[in-house]
C-alpha cells in the first residue's frame, strides 16, 4: 500500500512540476511569447521553429494551441500558419521529454534551492517568477527519480505483474489508457515521461510503453480541442487541424509499430529511451508529412468545422 501511495505521490509531483513551469513562463513571458508567435508566420520555417521554441519553454502544446487559436480567432494570422506552429509545438514537447530523461539528478536540488530563494525573496518580480519556473523544473527531475524508486518494488511483485499483464498487450486498450492519463493529468509530457520510467523499471514492455505514448499524443490533441472549445471565430479550427495530425500519425504508427520499435532499438538499447525516441520520431514524422500540406488541411477543416461567432458587447 505504501509503495502505491509513493508512486501516486510521485506522479502527482511530476504533473505539478509541469504545471508550475507552464504557468510561471506564461506569467513572465506571456505577452512576449504572443508577440513572438504573431511575428513568426512570414514563412513555414519560422512558424515551425517558433512553435517549437515556445512549447519548449511553456512545457505544453495545449498552451501554444490556445495562443495560436486566439490569434486565428482575432484574424491576426491565417489558419495555415497556425497549423505549422502546432507542428513545431508537438516536436517541442517531444524534444523536452528527451531532455528530461537525461541524468540530471545533480541539477534538481540546485534548481529547487535557488528557485525557492528567489521566489520567496522577490515574489512579485520577474526574478521571483523565474524562481518559480526553476522550482517546477527541479520538481520534474525529482519526480522522475521518485517514480523510478517507487516502481522498483513493483517490478518484483508477482501480483502486480499479473495485473499489468491483464491490462496491457492490446494496442487500442493501451492507447486508450494513455489518452485517459493525459486528459486527467492535463499533460502529455508527464504521460510520456511516466511511460518511459515504467518501461525503464520493467513494469511495462517497450511495445506497451510506445502504445501509451501514442495515446498521450492523441490525448494532447484532445486537450488542445478542449481548451479551445469556447474559442470564437476560426480559433477552434486550429485544434481540429492539430487533432487530424494526431489521428493520422496514430494510424500510421499503429500499423507499422513492430517495424518502428525494431528500427529504434538499433539506435539505442535502453528500453526507456527507446520510448522517448519513439515519441520524437512520431512527431517528426507528422511534421515532415504535413508541413507542406497545411493548406489542404486548413481547407478541409474550414469546410467541416462550423465557425462560432464571437459575441460583441
Amino acid at each position: 500500500m505504501q509503495t502505491l501511495l509513493n508512486l501516486l505521490a510521485s506522479v502527482a509531483l511530476l504533473v505539478w512540476g509541469t504545471h508550475i513551469v507552464r504557468t510561471g513562463i506564461l506569467r513572465v513571458f506571456g505577452a512576449d511569447l504572443r508577440r513572438f508567435l504573431s511575428r513568426s508566420v512570414a514563412n513555414r520555417a519560422s512558424a515551425f521553429l517558433a512553435g517549437l521554441g515556445v512549447t519548449a519553454l511553456v512545457q505544453s502544446s495545449s498552451a501554444t494551441a490556445l495562443i495560436a487559436s486566439s490569434f486565428v480567432g482575432q484574424g491576426l494570422i491565417a489558419l495555415g500558419p497556425a497549423l505549422v506552429i502546432m507542428l513545431g509545438a508537438d516536436v517541442g514537447t517531444a524534444l523536452m521529454a528527451l531532455v528530461f530523461s537525461l541524468d540530471l539528478r545533480w541539477l534538481s536540488p540546485i534548481l529547487i534551492f535557488f528557485g525557492v530563494v528567489f521566489f520567496l525573496s522577490r515574489k512579485n518580480t520577474r526574478a521571483g517568477q523565474l524562481g518559480r519556473v526553476a522550482i517546477g523544473m527541479g520538481l520534474i527531475i525529482l519526480a522522475l527519480q521518485l517514480v523510478m524508486q517507487a516502481t522498483a518494488p513493483i517490478t518484483q511483485a508477482q501480483g502486480v505483474k499479473v495485473i499489468f499483464a491483464s491490462l496491457s498487450g492490446d494496442l487500442l486498450l493501451d492507447m486508450l489508457i494513455g489518452v485517459v492519463i493525459t486528459v486527467l493529468s492535463w499533460s502529455s509530457l508527464a504521460t510520456v515521461l511516466l511511460s518511459a520510467a515504467f518501461v525503464s523499471s520493467g513494469v511495462l514492455t517497450v511495445p506497451e510503453g510506445v502504445a501509451l505514448v501514442l495515446g498521450a499524443n492523441l490525448g494532447s490533441g484532445l486537450l488542445a480541442l478542449m481548451v479551445n472549445v469556447r474559442t470564437p471565430g476560426e480559433g477552434r479550427r486550429v485544434a481540429f487541424g492539430n487533432l487530424i495530425f494526431k489521428v493520422v500519425g496514430c494510424l500510421i504508427f499503429a500499423t507499422a509499430l513492430p517495424f518502428a520499435i525494431r528500427l529504434i532499438s538499433n539506435f539505442d538499447l535502453d528500453p526507456g529511451r527507446q520510448v522517448l525516441h519513439f515519441h520524437v520520431a512520431f512527431n517528426l514524422t507528422i511534421a515532415v508529412i504535413f508541413l507542406f500540406l497545411t493548406g489542404p488541411v486548413s481547407r478541409l477543416v474550414t469546410r467541416f468545422v462550423v465557425v462560432r461567432e464571437a459575441v460583441s458587447d
